[in-house]
């Protein structure tokens, strides 16, 4: 029978890549989206073509009914949970001074809110021997102007983590955290100018950004057999960046 993972905010960027990272793993995987129904389903239908195992459902991660539902559904589809990979996000700037609290309370509301309603249930329904998998950022090293609520958020979800693990002893559930650095996506890339992107893509020393497919390779190797001994960690994989 095939493992099963659960990846969220799959339809596009990183999520999307380590959704078809993992179907390459040999897992079943089910792709979470929040809105774009199309680009979810584009994801299962690439994954089917290639013989692998998808399911898209749709699902708010900061609504509590909604993540409860996810796990439900996947249940009821393939029986049982063995990863769940956390990487549904979101990313507005704002200055501190400006106080703009409608934009730090989505952006928790998202990140963290998100990131302890998902981990809840992952903690609940993942079975024995499986590996939770958070998401933060290398960004929080930086300390960027603007970057306030996205950094206050990612800095919850690294005190989850392992919090959880320890809450998770005698289980042999790891669960762990990656925090890329600056990866080539809509994410990262909207809203910057041709300037700002070279200039962020050369502070790493190996001068490039990051690629989905970097961040995937880490989520495979913690999701399988060869990261069963990595626990309650933060990986920063980044190229060095910070």
């Amino acid at each position: 029978m095939a493992k099963t993972a659960i990846v969220t905010g799959a339809s596009r960027g990183i999520g999307r890549t380590i959704a078809k990272r993992l179907v390459a793993d040999g897992f079943a995987v089910v792709v979470n989206y929040a809105g774009n129904s199309e680009l979810a389903q584009e994801v299962v239908n690439e994954i089917r073509n290639a013989d692998g195992e998808a399911l898209a459902v749709k699902a708010d991660v900061s609504n509590p009914d909604d993540v409860k539902q996810l796990f439900d559904k996947t249940i009821e589809a393939y029986g049982h949970v063995d990863v769940v990979v956390n990487n549904a996000g979101i990313m507005p700037l704002s200055p501190i001074a400006k106080g703009d609290v409608e934009i730090f309370d989505k952006v928790i509301q998202t990140n963290l809110r998100g990131a302890f309603l998902v981990l809840s249930q992952a903690a609940q329904h993942v079975a024995e021997g499986g590996r939770i998998i958070a998401f933060s950022s290398s960004v929080l090293a930086k300390s960027f102007p603007n970057y306030g609520p996205y950094i206050a958020s990612k800095a919850g979800v690294e005190g989850l983590v392992p919090v959880l693990a320890n809450e998770l002893r005698g289980r042999n559930i790891t669960v762990n955290a990656v925090a890329p650095g600056p990866t080539g996506t809509d994410l990262f890339l909207n809203g910057k100018t041709q300037e700002q992107i070279v200039q962020l893509s050369k502070l790493a020393p190996l001068e490039r950004l990051g690629q989905p497919e970097d961040i995937a390779n880490v989520v495979s190797f913690l999701a399988g057999p060869d990261g069963g001994w990595v626990n309650a960690q933060v990986l920063r994989a980044n190229g060095g960046f910070a």
